[in-house]
């Protein structure tokens, strides 16, 4: 799909019609051997190096946003450029706050029930991560952060009364920081249809989208076959890559890429119900928030049932860095499905003996 939503753009851009593509299947021959290979390591290591993907992204986002390292796109400053090669710092923060979230309430456990322990230090370190991103100007990101942080905290057992405080106090932050930038006020009023949508300003993203899914049917116009990538659709490759799959695999490849991420979230609960340990249930509870939630997010954002908020779609969406953290996240949990097997395997042999 990044291929075929891509060429155009790629070509049109110099980069020759694979340009994109290849550089996704480098990141992607890069992230699937990553990937398999966490899912071989011990859970006691991301035990031990949690707070390693933390420190390094809170450090690699400050240069971002303070040194000439740090690149803009679509105002947002959020990447980094060294030597040719780009990434976003945000990915690897996720990551970190996923690992380094279930270490603490794992160490906290006895003392979840205070909200004193659940407050200290999990929300502040997080809030730290969420806030350098925020800095960048990429909201959508951030929200896909907190929502992470919260669902660590749930799948941690906090009580839900002590979330409330927590969720009252983001909700007025969003709400204040939507406000202070002008172009995010306009996002909401075109989503709520206040100013007759400007079809040539920022409705423009939006009704291309709905034209390239209409224009697929039920079973699309054909593998490469899409109008709405030949500069049509901004972003066809990225954030409105779902609208190109409806475009092009119609209703039907809609429908298969929902039920791919339905079988992903089952098999997560599935770990988490499996999982004895905290620190595991919070790992692949968040790893799902994260991964199902932003897909949720994005494909919510392309049917316009939410406004544009600037995140990919998971694992299909172009983007290598944001590949190859979201293959690491899933190889951690390979990992602790892995770890849950083999507990259960020496339960039964020492229910035998």
């Amino acid at each position: 799909m990044v291929l075929s939503a891509s060429s155009v753009s790629s070509y049109a851009g110099s980069q020759g019609a694979f340009g994109v593509f290849w550089r996704q299947a480098i990141f992607a021959a890069f992230g699937v051997p990553l990937m398999l290979i966490m899912a071989q390591t011990p859970v006691r290591v991301w035990r031990r190096f949690a707070w390693v993907p933390l420190v390094a992204g809170i450090f690699l986002q400050i240069l971002v946003l303070y040194t000439p390292l740090g690149i803009e796109s679509g105002g947002n400053r959020n990447w980094i450029g060294i030597g040719g090669f780009n990434a976003q710092p945000s990915e690897l923060i996720k990551l970190g706050l996923v690992a380094w979230l279930a270490v603490i309430l794992s160490k906290k456990e006895p003392y979840l029930n205070r909200f004193s322990h659940v407050l200290i230090p999990a929300l502040p370190v997080a809030a730290l991560g969420i806030f350098v991103v925020l800095l960048g100007g990429d909201m959508g990101t951030a929200m896909i952060m907190a929502a992470l942080v919260f669902g660590a905290l749930f799948f941690a057992g906090i009580k839900v009364r002590m979330l409330a405080i927590p969720v009252v106090i983001a909700l007025v932050l969003t709400v204040v920081i939507v406000l202070t930038r002008s172009s995010r006020i306009e996002r909401i009023q075109n989503f709520l249809g206040i100013g007759g949508g400007d079809q040539t300003g920022l409705s423009y993203q939006n009704q291309h989208a709905d034209w390239a899914m209409a224009a697929g049917g039920v079973f699309g116009v054909g593998l490469g076959n899409s109008k709405a990538k030949w500069l049509w659709l901004p972003a066809a490759d990225n954030d409105f890559i779902f609208a190109i799959i409806g475009e092009e695999l119609g209703l039907v490849g809609a429908v298969v890429v929902l039920a791919l991420f339905v079988v992903l979230a089952i098999s997560f609960l599935r770990i988490v119900r499996s999982s004895t340990e905290l620190f595991s249930r919070v790992v692949t509870g968040s790893v799902m928030v994260w991964i199902i939630g932003q897909a949720f997010v994005n494909i919510a954002v392309v049917l316009q049932v939410l406004p544009v908020l600037g995140v990919p779609l998971p694992l299909i969406s172009s983007g290598g860095s944001a590949l190859v953290t979201s293959l690491l996240a899933v190889g951690m949990v390979l990992s602790i499905a892995r770890h849950n097997s083999r507990s259960v395997d020496d339960l039964s042999k020492s229910s035998i003996r």
